[in-house]
């Protein structure tokens, strides 16, 4: 009797801990969005949507640009990160033995933990120092790497999920590998692959530092891929380090937008998931 109330005072305690913990890394994070909400809406309205930055030093305007520019950033980017990301996982899962997957693993862990902007210091220089100039392209490349990690492991994961009696069946049936891995492997991961999508695409839509170096930012309307290009994250770093209140105040109608993206993202893959 004593062991056993030992164990549920241990239990008890331990768990009012983990509460506590969890408040306190919970509190500041309320605070935070608290603000972000109540300075954001504020700003954030029709305008602010569709027009044009004003001129420095006047009030209105909007990031009309920057988030066309982050659509055409990001979009690109899962032009690139995608194909190769799930090509990757595909590979680890159905192919990947001896040296050469365990490296492919490797570089891909390494990748998911290197800091953003040494990807795009490395876009820099394999990009933009050779065209002598920052581009939306280069951005995208820089973000699409940064995916890529993310869908891979992801992508291998889901698909070693698979019972291995539905590719049996499949083969026995004459049907080639590739094609049992298209219509049948992938088919069977697919809410997981692209909960792992969703959930890449929301950690680059976001990024900063990798953009700093590769689309630079741009306050006019621009949809060439070749050239500077405005993009929400940048955008909401220039004016939060102005000295204008009105661009302040959209920097926080930017961040505010920027969040319930990434939200939105976040809850989609998760609701994917939880249907799978």
């Amino acid at each position: 009797m004593k062991t056993s109330l030992r164990r549920r005072l241990s239990n008890r305690l331990f768990l009012l801990a983990t509460v506590g913990c969890a408040l306190v890394a919970l509190i500041p994070l309320f605070l935070i969005l608290g603000r972000l909400v109540q300075d954001g809406m504020q700003s954030l309205n029709w305008a602010f949507l569709t027009q044009m930055p004003a001129p420095v030093g006047e009030v209105g305007g909007g990031m009309a640009n920057a988030i066309m520019g982050t659509g055409m950033i990001v979009g690109m980017a899962m032009l690139i990160g995608i194909p190769l990301g799930i090509g990757g996982g595909i590979y680890l899962s159905e192919y990947g033995r001896g040296q050469l997957a365990f490296w492919l693993r490797y570089l891909s862990d390494l990748l998911a933990g290197t800091p953003s902007i040494v990807i795009g210091i490395f876009v820099y220089v394999l990009i933009v120092v050779p065209t002598k100039h920052f581009s939306a392209l280069a951005g995208s490349v820089a973000l699409g790497i940064m995916m890529v990690p993310t869908i891979t492991r992801t992508t291998e994961e889901m698909l070693k999920m698979v019972p291995r009696d539905l590719r049996e069946a499949s083969l026995a049936l004459g049907i080639s590998q590739w094609r049992t891995i298209l219509s049948i492997v992938l088919a069977a991961g697919s809410s997981g692959i692209i909960t792992g999508i969703l959930l890449s695409i929301s950690r680059v839509a976001g990024e900063t530092a990798p953009l700093l170096f590769t689309a630079f930012g741009n306050r006019f309307w621009n949809t060439d891929v070749s050239q500077p290009t405005a993009a929400l994250p940048l955008q909401i770093f220039a004016y939060a380090i102005s000295p204008y209140d009105d661009w302040q105040s959209q920097a926080w109608a930017g961040a505010l937008l920027l969040i319930m993206l990434v939200l939105c993202l976040n809850v989609t893959a998760r609701f994917i998931r939880r249907g799978h």
